[in-house]
């Protein structure tokens, strides 16, 4: 009796290399790679397994983001259900960053894809072999955070002995052999700058004046070819050139500015009398400021090109704040972007975020952040985009809208009620509290200040059968933990529940959903 021939599995080949060194070579590490994964590949032929003609290679793309071009085609691929199975050297050429890697892992089991590494040995359809993965991906990111620990402790020492470390060109200035040169034509703009506004004593009646003189913003090309600059300056940018130590001859880093090497443009009286006049004017209009909650008014569009104006809604007795675009409250709602209304806490948090990692940010409050570094803030569907105020690329961040309330379900979980009612307040925080204490303790053991779970039980006082359980929460699902923090749990759904759950994901989902 002939046996039946294994069903084919179809196998993509996944290549990186961090730096594009090499890459011009007849056999280069990318070759290294695929010629690797073909071999095992082939060794597995009798599994049914065979690779695709298609490569995806990615030379000289970073592990640390998934946003590279072989890489979205390969996801491409897989959501097509053209892929069965994906094939990669090392793990981490597939990514170096564990929140990446979930999705991934999340996005191959929603398609039936299964993955294997050459040189790690593991099967990702059982419990240990995921948690081999995450384990793996943890020494990853370890890496690649201590490399850029080092390189950032490299710029900071660098920026203390005043050395220039690149970035945007301040006006004034042009850049040679890495050391800031004064460009004499824009640096007698700076002093005008300086000069009126001392003598004016506001950033509207500046901009006005400069703009009766034509002073234009610095033209600068963008790497895509675009040209921006050129134009009159505005109360942002102003703010910026106002604001900013290089001026004196001094290198930010972060909240602190060190002598630099360079030559100031304006003296240190000019400098330190135009910050105390805006102190002034800034402590002058707080009073007003502070009466609207909404630190981003004025500067936030729609991608249609439509101010959003602040609203806000009472529900229950809680205020809700909101950004909506006017044309809403015109009764043109055709004529608004893809985002017509969007929750305001949620989109001033994000540009905060982004912005606390300029230099000199942390020395600021909130709304003199917004104040020197935002020009506009363009909020569209998948994606905000911050033009800032020193004419610099733009800021995009990735982000997802929430859903509304009435759509956010409970997830099911049989509490033996008609229709399931939410996770109590107390419960969920000490479910929460529980999850970030398993990841903490998950890293100190992958990290090594933590030998093993009996360390942790006598330091914490616990039994060690109590660490054991706890340390399961760390491998709950994305969607189970955002649900948690979420409060979208059932009651009964709580930390004792939680901990009994099995590691695979899958099977987490299943049991929230048939228990």
């Amino acid at each position: 009796m002939k046996a039946h021939a294994p069903p084919q599995l179809r196998c993509a080949i996944y290549t990186r290399v961090s730096t594009d060194h090499g890459l011009e070579q007849e056999f280069n590490s990318l070759d290294n790679q695929r010629e690797a994964a073909e071999a095992y590949v082939k060794s597995q032929s009798h599994e049914g397994w065979r690779c695709l003609p298609e490569r995806y290679d990615d030379g000289g793309f970073s592990g640390g983001t998934i946003d590279r071009p072989a890489m979205q085609r390969l996801l491409a691929d897989i959501r097509a259900r053209r892929i069965d199975v994906v094939v990669v050297y090392k793990v981490d050429r597939l990514t170096r960053s564990l929140a990446d890697f979930a999705k991934l892992v999340e996005l191959f089991d929603a398609h039936g894809v299964s993955f294997v590494s050459v040189t790690q040995a593991f099967n990702t359809t059982n419990s240990m072999g995921r948690l081999t993965l995450n384990v793996l991906l943890s020494f990853a990111q370890f890496e690649r955070e201590v490399t850029g620990e080092r390189i950032r402790d490299k710029i900071a020492a660098s920026k203390k002995k005043g050395i220039w470390m690149g970035g945007h060109i301040p006006l004034g200035y042009r850049v040679e052999a890495r050391k800031l040169l004064i460009e004499r034509s824009e640096a007698a703009t700076v002093r005008l700058i300086f000069e009126r506004y001392l003598a004016l004593g506001s950033l509207p009646a500046l901009q006005r004046e400069l703009r009766e003189r034509g002073v234009l913003t610095r033209p600068r090309s963008r790497a895509s070819g675009a040209t921006v600059g050129g134009v009159p300056f505005t109360n942002g940018p102003l703010a910026h050139v106002l604001r900013n130590r290089v001026y004196v001859g001094e290198i930010n880093h972060k909240s602190h500015s060190h002598k630099g090497e360079h030559e100031a443009i304006v003296s240190q009286a000019l400098f330190e009398a135009v910050q105390e006049r805006l102190g002034d004017n800034l402590n002058g209009k707080r009073g007003r400021a502070l009466a609207s909650e909404a630190i981003l008014i004025g500067r936030v569009f729609d991608d249609r090109g439509n101010r959003m104006t602040p609203t806000h809604a009472n529900k229950g007795g809680v205020r809700y704040r909101y950004y909506a675009s006017c044309v809403l409250a015109q009764g043109r709602k055709e004529d608004a972007g893809s985002v017509a209304r969007v929750s305001a806490p949620d989109i001033e948090a994000l540009v905060l975020t982004a912005l606390r990692q300029r230099p000199g940010a942390l020395a600021l409050s909130d709304r003199e952040l917004i104040d020197t570094h935002v020009e506009r803030v363009i909020i569209g569907e998948g994606a905000i985009e911050i033009d800032l105020a020193d004419g610099s690329d733009q800021l995009r961040l990735s982000w997802t809208r929430p859903a509304p309330v009435r759509k956010r379900q409970i997830i099911t979980f049989n509490t033996g009620e008609g229709r399931p009612r939410p996770i109590r307040a107390e419960a969920r925080e000490r479910l929460v509290g529980a999850i970030a204490t398993a990841r903490a303790w998950l890293a100190e053991i992958i990290d090594g200040s933590a030998e093993s779970t009996a360390i942790i039980a006598e330091r914490e006082q616990l039994s060690e059968r109590s660490v054991r359980m706890t340390l399961g929460l760390a491998f709950l699902a994305p969607d189970i933990v955002r649900a948690a923090v979420e409060g979208r749990l059932p009651r009964g759904a709580g930390l004792s529940s939680m901990v009994e759950m099995p590691t695979l994901w899958s099977e987490q989902e299943r049991m929230m959903a048939e228990h």
